[in-house]
């Protein structure tokens, strides 16, 4: 349950910004409701003013135009009575349509004078109202009577008087519409002022509301800063504590200040970080015998330690030091010790590096494994073949460093060398053993075939031999050479071996027309054509002399030559050791 501080404090923050927003939420409908009122007024008074004055000045041309009609019409040979008569009609019609558009201009200037909730110009609409009624009475009084004069010389057929009158009544009638356009343009500029008080409103409103706003905002920022200053204190610290945790810093206790819920929370989160120091020294520790990764997947993915296990491409490498046991026999445990110790660390870390995972130390040999969930499938082969690279590009400085180590020179380290095999395909993952211990591991052919791979290295005098499969996985990264197709001990298949040559692009001239000749031995040596193998091999190793493969296969063609082979012999060796 929330207690009473907690809640008290976060009420009045919340109510004195709910009474402040309220406020500001007022004012601004006042100002928008006034603003409103006044846009009411020149869309429903100013505006439609403005139309009936611009239409009685229309329709007094229009009145013209009907009276020049009844002229021509009564002065044809003969007389139009008809077009006459309907012309008289109209003209009167738009007289009386005058008068009533006069009047509405003049209620509506009446109406915006008595609106007293709008500032307007009234002195000049009183003027404007003043002069429209004096222009209906006075102005078309004039018009009239010199219209009924030059119609009553027209029913007379005076034609010669019409014709001397009617520039007297076009002179009255062009008075008379200067006059209206006078006050059209007139209200027109009392329209233009009401809408300048719009504009001038709008921005008054747009800043009395900014700056309500802006007050309000202060307000409410100092107010929530007084009652929240201790709840933010103590957030504020816990942050704090939470980044050293994220930073990895685990021995910064947070003070417990206060005995509200904040209290107890920053007690809980001294708790956890106990906790998490804990789990901290169990991954530490138990990340220098197993990989660091296993151990975060053990203990943050519970599925890893599925007892069942999963079938999974995977990519096996076994790595084993030649040369260990002469190298053992002259060292004391201890500088034994030493020298394993910075043998693993040089190998280990390319296999860390390219993403792959230790499996295990085996007296002098390494076992790794590259595949899901760690290392995606498109990847691990490649991945696996570079770490190959790496870990035999640093035989020589082990070489160079292991003297030194000892403090010991003459330690015969010209003998030890690499012996890697690697092999693809599908095995067992998962956590595998007893009740009491287990170890996440794979199993199945696939490292069986790898540790048959890392051994035949003997046979052929390399340092590294991957299966086909391997080899078609790791794509266009890296060179290879196929050395030979063997079955080994605990197979019955013949599988293709090949041997890393390097990255693509890397290679020397040299080595690349070693392949090349030993390629076109190798395919003679499988047709049986021996003379060719042998003169193939041959060249290979004048260009690369001490090539291992090509000198084991000269060696094993020789002998074929003296005890051919079966009529059934499809090309592979057994290698049963």
């Amino acid at each position: 349950m929330i207690k009473q501080s907690i809640r008290r404090r976060i009420v009045s923050i919340a109510a004195g910004l709910i009474i402040l927003m309220m406020a500001t939420s007022v004012l601004s409908m006042v100002m928008v409701g006034r603003l409103g009122h006044l846009l009411d007024e020149l869309t429903a008074r100013y505006n439609p003013a403005n139309e009936h004055l611009t239409r009685i000045h229309v329709l007094s041309l229009e009145r013209a135009l009907a009276l020049r009609r009844m002229v021509i019409a009564k002065m044809q040979q003969p007389p139009d009575e008809t077009g006459y008569t309907a012309r008289q009609q109209l003209y009167d019609a738009k007289g009386a349509e005058i008068d009533r558009e006069a009047r509405a201009a003049r209620q509506l200037i009446d109406a915006i004078i008595a609106d007293a909730n709008t500032p307007s110009d009234n002195a000049a609409l009183a003027r404007i109202e003043t002069r429209i009624d004096s222009l209906m009475s006075d102005g078309r009084s004039l018009l009239r009577q010199e219209t009924w004069h030059l119609l009553t010389l027209l029913d007379a057929r005076d034609f010669g008087g019409v014709r001397d009158h009617l520039p007297r009544v076009d002179a009255f009638r062009d008075e008379l519409d200067q006059r209206i356009d006078t006050l059209r343009q007139e209200m027109l500029k009392v329209s233009d002022g009401a809408i300048a008080t719009i504009r001038m409103e709008q921005s008054r409103a747009v800043l009395i509301s900014a700056i309500a706003t802006l007050l309000a905002a202060v307000v409410g920022l100092v107010f929530a800063n007084l009652v929240s200053g201790g709840i933010i204190r103590s957030v504020r610290q816990l942050l704090e504590g939470t980044r050293a945790v994220e930073a990895g810093h685990l021995d910064q206790p947070i003070d417990v200040a206060t005995r509200d819920e904040i209290g107890e929370l920053a007690a809980a989160f001294n708790r956890m970080v106990v906790q998490l120091r804990a789990n901290q020294r169990v991954k530490e520790t138990f990340g220098k015998y197993i990989d660091p990764r296993v151990v975060e997947g053990l203990i943050d993915r519970p599925n890893l330690t599925a007892a069942e296990g999963q079938r999974r491409l995977m990519t096996v490498l076994f790595c084993d030091l030649k040369g260990f046991t002469s190298l053992s026999e002259g060292l004391v445990p201890q500088g034994l010790v030493k020298v394993m110790n910075r043998y693993f660390s040089v190998m280990s870390e390319p296999i860390r590096t390219n993403r792959g995972i230790i499996d295990k130390y085996i007296g002098d040999g390494i076992m790794a494994y590259w595949g899901p969930p760690f290392v995606d499938e498109e990847d691990h082969a490649r991945l696996a073949c570079l770490a190959t690279m790496e870990m035999i590009e640093r035989i020589d400085t082990l070489r160079r460093e292991i003297p030194n180590l000892l403090g010991v020179r003459g330690t015969p380290m010209e003998k030890c060398d690499l012996r890697i095999g690697v092999a693809t395909g599908e095995a067992l993952v998962g956590s595998i053993g007893s009740d009491i211990m287990m170890s996440y591991t794979v199993m199945g052919d696939v490292v069986n075939l790898a540790s048959r791979l890392e051994g035949a290295n003997k046979v052929y005098g390399t340092r590294n031999l991957v299966c086909e499969r391997t080899m078609v996985a790791a794509g266009t990264a890296l060179e290879f050479r196929e050395v030979d197709r063997i079955v080994v001990a605990g197979q019955t298949h013949p599988e293709a071996v090949f041997e890393v040559l390097g990255r693509n692009g890397e290679l020397a001239p040299e080595r690349l027309a070693s392949r090349d000749y030993y390629r076109e031995g190798l395919a003679a040596y499988r047709e049986r054509r021996w003379e060719d193998a042998l003169r193939a091999l041959k060249a290979s190793l004048e260009v690369m002399p001490g090539d291992g493969p090509s000198s084991g296969l000269l060696k094993r063609i020789e002998s074929l030559k003296m005890n051919p082979p079966p009529q059934d012999w499809d090309g592979s060796w057994h290698i049963e050791k």
